[in-house]
């Protein structure tokens, strides 16, 4: 409940991120009169956001109250454990946290932490005695699963019912879900199968939830006042705006294992949110991307080693599930996870190491055979770079080296895929852009003083000419927004889209060493950690900003997330969008002169294409079930609604399929490389299979053919 909020597993990254970790200002005036380590922490990281800070907060009422806000939010959520009255009591600091942080005060801290274990007590009880009794399925009543709709309850027996409804929840799913796949393996002919009754089933389910449960309470018991210190205070860096965060020793090592992409694990990023275990990455080239069938935002109910009894890992601490899920390389994990839809899904991953090729940038021919052209793609997750080491990877070099390889077999155009990249360096960024321009500026950069500083391709050569596009989507952010915005300002790229625009950051991070300006006397309380703190703004070179609205493709097509709530606007207290003046350059880029032609044919094309018009479908559908957050609590609505949602996932299960016209081949540059390593051989089959299944891809060919056509 109080540990970090995210537990990396693999490599992600929503950053602009420096070299440079450097102690924050030296100028900053550190009190004499602190009596331990979270009074000195507190007063470090306000200093270091004071003085930092590209729009620091004044500490005052106003700040309080966002602080209150998102604390208890991040506490409870859900809404099954403080009452109204509880909230009453919390109500009393709303106005004063300001003062109490400035002062080294955690009375407000502490209450609530006391009440919060106290209320955990209460809930033990009520989870205790509900599970020791079978749960009557005909009864029709409901249960909403969104907190964001629910009130706090007026009384601990209104408490207990809401728990009694969540229990119930949990069991009727399991066992239907059970009941379920005892159906399929009977009309199988599983000869090992061995029927249980409904009662049977749902007496064995309550036993495990119990278990679980009270391993979670006793998970909860053992974290320290450190622990829950620690995410009491990012809440003052993250009420700033959400990408400054507090970042303990381990974590600062974890953050540059994401920008090095030097990493090991299954090849997913996880998070605890609402009482589940949700993916929010899948890293290429992993284990899990290989497997194919792991997504964001799936929810991992439960893990299985093997064929051995899955363990449901619902309201389990991640650092408890964590050790399940990995492993060593060839064994098999099993996750149970529950999709967007609802659906759920056993997943079977043989473990490996990531192989860290896999998620650097790298490259293919697409050869379409109606259109009779080549197409050159190059595929890049994240703009990596290695700080700690000058002559480790850097992706500006690596993928002027895929360009250069493109050029050599005379491909009649270029895709740059930057779907679900995150972003990275800010130089590297600007290096990679000037790969398709003449020299001129890229992105502007702003600090909370001082003019803007454009940051310029100084290199007048140009390594490609040719048709150009970005594939973009609601999770390209930072780095992604700046490479796309500056080729569509230039005219030089068509960006194209499978939402409405991209993710919508727009700010600067850098680290700073906390410890590093720690006065001697101090010295003995221990380490301190880093700060993520945000410095700067980025602009387009046409002086807008990405900020919350992102960069809107030339052209956008349907994707999954197109009706989805997503990007920085859904964020907690994200920093306002704003404009500055145009820097000196000029729009003549080649795409500009065929751009209206190009969007014509294209939106025809679309419209009469079968997979665009069910990848539609499906979208609208994920946005409905969504919003359906209220479910029924009798066996047999919530049996003929996960049949119904059975029924239309199986519609759109092969939406993806080979496109016959569509040949993938590796570089001849590339071949013998490869083809020297059985592992690496394997994964880049895999991933060209999933390139002939990309619809995507193949629009974009017929979009570089118009590039082409229209000259």
């Amino acid at each position: 409940m109080f540990r970090k909020l995210s537990i990396l597993v693999a490599v992600c990254c929503i950053s602009i991120a420096f070299r440079c970790y450097e102690p924050a200002n030296q100028e900053m005036q550190i009190r004499e009169d602190l009596d331990n380590r979270e009074q000195l922490l507190m007063e470090v990281l306000l200093q270091s956001l004071k003085y930092n800070h590209y729009s620091p907060e004044d500490i005052n009422d106003s700040f309080s109250k966002k602080v209150f806000d998102l604390y208890l939010k991040r506490l409870d959520n859900s809404k099954r454990f403080f009452l109204k009255d509880d909230i009453k009591l919390f109500e009393a600091y709303r106005n004063s946290l300001d003062e109490a942080a400035l002062n080294g005060s955690f009375e407000f801290f502490d209450v609530v932490n006391k009440t919060f274990d106290e209320r955990l007590t209460l809930v033990k009880t009520y989870y205790e005695e509900f599970l020791s009794q079978p749960f009557d399925f005909n009864s029709n009543e409901s249960f909403e699963t969104d907190g964001e709709k629910l009130e706090f309850v007026n009384s601990k027996e209104e408490l207990k019912e809401r728990w009694r409804k969540y229990l119930k929840l949990q069991i009727l799913a399991r066992v239907q879900e059970r009941l379920e796949n005892q159906e399929k393996a009977k009309e199988k002919g599983d000869k090992d199968l061995e029927i249980k009754t409904t009662e049977a089933l749902e007496k064995e389910e309550r036993e495990k939830l119990l278990k679980n449960l009270n391993t979670w309470i006793k998970n909860i018991e053992k974290e320290t006042r450190t622990e829950r210190i620690n995410t009491y205070i990012n809440t003052f860096t993250n009420a700033h705006e959400p990408h400054s965060g507090y970042f303990p020793p381990l974590d600062k090592e974890n953050f540059d294992i994401r920008m090095s992409g030097k990493l090991e694990g299954i090849g997913a990023q996880l998070r605890e949110e609402d009482g589940f275990i949700k993916v929010v990455n899948v890293v290429p080239g992993s284990a899990s991307a290989r497997q194919g069938e792991l997504e964001v935002n799936d929810k991992i109910i439960k893990v299985a080693q093997g064929s051995e009894e899955p363990v449901d890992v619902v309201d389990m601490r991640i650092d408890d599930v964590l050790p399940m899920i990995r492993g060593k390389k060839g064994t098999e994990v099993r996750l149970t996870v529950k999709k967007t839809s609802g659906e759920v899904k056993v997943i079977p991953i043989i473990r490996d190491v990531v192989i860290l090729e896999d998620s650097y940038a790298k490259s293919a021919i697409i050869e379409h055979s109606k259109l009779g052209i080549k197409v050159g793609l190059v595929d890049l997750r994240s703009f990596y770079a290695d700080f700690e080491d000058p002559r480790g990877r850097r992706c500006a070099k690596d993928v002027k080296a895929e360009v250069e390889k493109l050029v050599d077999e005379k491909v009649d155009g270029i895709v740059i895929d930057l779907r679900f990249n995150g972003g990275g360096s800010l130089q590297d960024v600007v290096d990679m852009t000037g790969i398709f321009l003449d020299k001129g500026p890229i992105v502007q950069v702003k600090g909370k003083n001082g003019s803007p500083f454009v940051y310029e391709d100084k290199d007048p050569s140009v390594t490609y000419k040719g048709p150009l596009v970005i594939l973009v989507n609601s999770f390209s952010a930072s780095a992604s927004e700046i490479m796309a915005a500056a080729l569509q300002d230039y005219g030089r790229a068509v960006i194209v889209g499978t939402s409405p625009s991209t993710f919508g950051k727009g700010t600067v991070q850098r680290f700073f060493s906390l410890d590093a300006i720690v006065p001697e006397r101090f010295r003995d309380l221990g380490e301190l950690g880093s700060v993520k703190i945000t410095i700067q703004k980025f602009y387009r070179v046409n002086g807008g900003s990405n900020q919350l609205k992102g960069v809107i493709p030339d052209i956008i097509l349907p994707g999954a997330y197109s009706y989805m709530t997503v990007g920085e606007k859904e964020e907690d207290y994200p920093m306002a969008w704003s404009e500055i003046g145009r820097a000196d350059f000029k729009e003549s880029g080649e795409a500009m002169k065929h751009m209206d032609k190009i969007k014509k044919k294209s939106a025809k094309r679309v419209a009469g294409n079968k997979t665009f018009q069910l990848i539609d479908e499906n979208a609208k559908w994920l946005k409905s079930r969504q919003d359906e957050s209220s479910l029924p609590l009798s066996f047999k609505a919530y049996d003929a609604e996960q049949k119904a949602i059975d029924k239309e996932a199986e519609k759109y299960k092969n939406i993806n399929k080979d496109i016959d016209e569509l040949l993938i081949k590796t570089l001849k540059a590339d071949k013998t490389y490869i083809e020297s390593d059985t592992l690496r051989a394997n994964s880049m089959k895999t991933w060209h299979k999933s390139l002939k299944q990309d619809t995507y891809l193949e629009e974009a060919s017929y979009i570089i053919f118009d590039w082409k056509k229209g000259k």
